[in-house]
């Protein structure tokens, strides 16, 4: 293979960089890295998510291994979910928290179980523009004496299959059964001899696997998933389906001023089966006397597209502002998430979205915009 180096010197390149060149991907910036926009148009590699497969090149996201003694009880602090609940092999979806509730990130903390002598490994993945960060966070509270610390961001790929295809793909690969893996279920194995961490998670409200392996592995399997049909997939696609799917993208629909519960991520803070944990006085506050405002789904008429930053009025007063916004490709109309005052954040509640100095009507309706009825192992 021909080693292409379109680069941009001041951007950091995943070891995929070169795959996605030579099959002549548009690239951007993104959180300090060259990446993937897209391939062969957002539209195409969209539907090929929600209809067939397709596959993403995340390896610039955190990849992190803590291992030692109370890992979990350790980690209980630091995050609104009850970790305890988590049985080795299965995996939680939660937030790293401040001490005003504010989410430092969106992360996918991993319990790969517990070995002989009582020590516990434990996989987390974080967002590539928060990796610092996050890593500085957890080692000012993890006891270093007990815990292994282990960045392997730098030497591993991280591949995202995706769609109701993706586990056959993946399944001709590896010599175990896929099908009874949950979601938020995930294991190791082995693809082309070599160790692979699999877990049955996504971006994109689709079933699919996250595949982390070494670099050379991940070169190997990126041409293999790409020779037998698989569509590579740019961030373009991947924000429309995360956005579909009514995910929060960091630094957008939720940040280190924002809290979960206002972000519509209660779902997360398990205030009654667990103990103390950093920010629970304020989530106790808000769980009380209520949020001032909440994040929302918003549905818009023609294709007046709600853009990020863009303002929310109600009776000519701005109250609010598009955190995410796209023409949905599934779906057909404009649809967005936005903060706004709680009491104008029922459902069927119509406000104005202001696009380039005029006003559009845009309602407040349930989220997720779209979900699939093609998922696998919920």
């Amino acid at each position: 293979m021909t080693k292409i180096d379109y680069s941009n010197p001041t951007l950091k390149h995943t070891p995929l960089y070169n795959q996605s060149a030579e099959i002549n991907a548009r690239f951007t910036s993104f959180s300090g890295w060259e990446m993937p926009v897209q391939y062969n148009g957002i539209t195409l590699e969209h539907q090929a998510v929600r209809n067939s497969a397709g596959m993403f090149d995340i390896s610039h996201m955190g990849k992190f291994t803590l291992e030692g003694k109370n890992v979990i009880s350790q980690l209980q602090n630091l995050v609104p979910s009850d970790l305890n609940r988590l049985q080795p092999h299965q995996a939680q979806y939660t937030v790293l928290l401040n001490q005003q509730a504010g989410i430092i990130d969106d992360i996918i903390i991993y319990h790969q179980g517990t070995d002989e002598t009582d020590t516990e490994k434990v996989v987390i993945i974080v967002n590539a523009g928060t990796k610092d960060k996050d890593q500085t966070w957890l080692l000012e509270h993890l006891d270093p004496g007990t815990i292994k610390f282990r960045d392997l961001s730098a030497d591993k790929v991280l591949i995202a299959l995706q769609g109701p295809q993706a586990t056959s793909y993946l399944e001709s690969l590896v010599s175990v059964d896929l099908k009874p893996v949950k979601a938020f279920g995930h294991l190791e194995t082995s693809i082309f001899g070599q160790p692979a961490f699999l877990a049955r998670t996504g971006y994109t409200g689709e079933d699919g696997f996250e595949i982390m392996v070494d670099s050379t592995v991940g070169i190997e399997l990126w041409q293999h998933l790409y020779n037998v049909g698989v569509i590579p997939c740019g961030l373009g696609c991947r924000d429309t389906l995360r956005l579909e799917a009514a995910m929060a993208l960091y630094g957008q629909d939720i940040s280190d001023t924002t809290s979960p519960l206002e972000a519509g991520l209660g779902w997360l803070v398990h205030l009654d089966t667990k103990g103390d944990f950093i920010g629970r006085k304020i989530l106790e506050q808000q769980k009380t006397e209520g949020v001032q405002r909440k994040l929302v789904g918003l549905k818009t008429q023609g294709r007046n597209i709600a853009r990020h930053g863009y303002s929310i009025l109600s009776s000519g007063q701005v109250v609010g502002e598009v955190t995410s916004g796209t023409l949905s490709p599934t779906l057909g109309y404009p649809i967005a998430l936005a903060y706004v005052p709680s009491e104008l954040a029922k459902t069927g509640t119509v406000l104005d979205v202001e696009i380039r100095g005029k006003f559009y009507p845009t309602e407040v309706v349930k989220r997720p915009f779209y979900r699939s009825t093609k998922r696998g192992n919920d």
